[in-house]
């Protein structure tokens, strides 16, 4: 067996081989997968609350202050 490496996405459920190796890899050709799976990234809190700062969700029945409402101690 040569070895062949690439990397690949998965979809449905399906390993979709590169157009550069589908001829070498033809139907009914016998294989030996070897899956390496990429380790997801972590985030961390300080990315998380980045993103919320560029995207904030809104909930139904609650509605946003604005900074100054945030911190004025008369409300």
């Amino acid at each position: 067996m040569v070895p062949v490496e690439f990397q690949a996405t998965i979809e449905n459920g399906v390993i979709v081989v590169p157009d550069e190796y589908k001829q070498d890899l033809s139907e009914g050709s016998s294989v030996k997968v070897t899956v390496v799976k990429q380790p997801k990234k972590r985030i961390s809190e300080t990315e998380i609350l980045a993103e919320l700062m560029r995207n904030p969700i809104s909930v139904p029945g609650v509605r946003s202050i604005t900074r100054e409402e945030m911190h004025d101690r008369h409300l």
